[in-house]
């Protein structure tokens, strides 16, 4: 089986992202079927329209494979407009359903905008909550960002600061921390995965001076991971945990929030990270970056990350369908 990737926003860079997979894949036949509008991808590459996943692989040698979905007007590169919301939300629920049937082997999606679909009426914070819904399991979703130098994962994640530190608990540490731990085990293949957990306030806390949620929070969270025997360790102070030293010592980081986390990963590795959403039953991976509007069109675009997020969707395929093997 192959990936299917979505459409994501025409007007942003993922027209463009899509025809540089499809070249950069095309001597390796890495082949991934695409869902969105043909005419997207006129004049950048050829384009072979397929009726189901079965065919997409026979054709990619020679065309892009696509299973279509209509736009209402002309996309215009670099202007979002609201009218294409119930075509980029299409590509996902075609996607999405093709992945649970077992039609294809995990989704790839391609950026989307939050604002855009968010004026046309969509009701999910992201991409990730959507997925979610879709596959039944709405508020078990967790988000990932995944390269070769790091993993982290934030415990809250498209709320506000405000916001994030009012839902911090015990409980919900314990459960990302839980479904971390499971899924580095079945899908990146370490039998004893290592946590560490970072620190909410400066220096973690330093004894409770600069702040009580280490004590509070996050240490009996630790305990409790512990008890299920999750190898975790912290809290740590935030502003070493990522350094060269650091990195080595585990396997993935937990952080408290959102930017906590993706800082770190953007700065050491925004060409290859990958977001991967942890918590569905089925894989699904994406670029960490947005549409960039602003160079959509333009030929600026760069598709290392859509790259080895289409790469870690077949591994992580891969590794699951042998974890499952050996549990049988």
């Amino acid at each position: 089986m192959l990936p299917a990737l979505t459409m994501g926003d025409p007007a942003g860079i993922g027209p463009e992202l899509t025809a540089l997979a499809w070249k950069a894949s095309q001597e390796r036949n890495d082949a991934f079927l695409w869902i969105g509008d043909p005419v997207l991808l006129k004049g950048l590459v050829p384009v072979r329209i397929v009726l189901s996943p079965e065919e997409a692989a026979a054709v990619f040698r020679d065309a892009v494979p696509v299973m279509p979905i209509t736009l209402p007007k002309p996309v215009v590169p670099g202007q979002p407009d609201g009218a294409m919301a119930p075509g980029i939300i299409g590509s996902i629920e075609m996607a999405t359903r093709l992945a649970l049937e077992g039609s294809v082997s995990a989704v790839v999606t391609n950026p989307i905008s939050k604002f855009v679909l968010k004026e046309a009426g969509f009701g999910f914070p992201g991409h990730t909550e959507f997925l979610a819904s879709l596959c039944g399991v709405a508020g078990e979703e967790i988000m990932m960002l995944a390269s070769p130098r790091l993993r982290v994962v934030p415990v809250t994640v498209h709320v506000s600061l405000r916001n994030a530190l009012e839902m911090l608990s015990i409980q919900r540490i314990v459960q990302v921390g839980r479904a971390l731990a499971q899924a580095l085990r079945q899908d990146f293949g370490l039998a004893q995965p290592r946590i560490a957990v970072a620190g909410l306030n400066p220096h973690a806390g330093e004894g409770g001076v600069m702040g009580m949620e280490e004590q509070t929070i996050i240490q009996p969270a630790i305990e409790a991971l512990r008890r299920d025997g999750v190898d975790v360790t912290g809290p740590y102070p935030p502003d070493t945990l990522f350094t060269d030293l650091a990195r080595p010592l585990y396997d993935a980081a937990l952080c408290m929030y959102h930017d906590q986390a993706l800082i770190p990963l953007k700065t050491l590795d925004m060409a290859t990270g990958v977001n991967v959403t942890l918590g569905l039953p089925i894989i699904r991976t994406s670029p960490d970056h947005g549409t960039a509007f602003s160079i959509a069109g333009k030929g600026l675009a760069d598709p290392a990350s859509l790259l080895a997020a289409l790469s870690m969707a077949r591994d992580l395929g891969t590794q699951r369908v042998a974890s499952k093997e050996r549990l049988s």
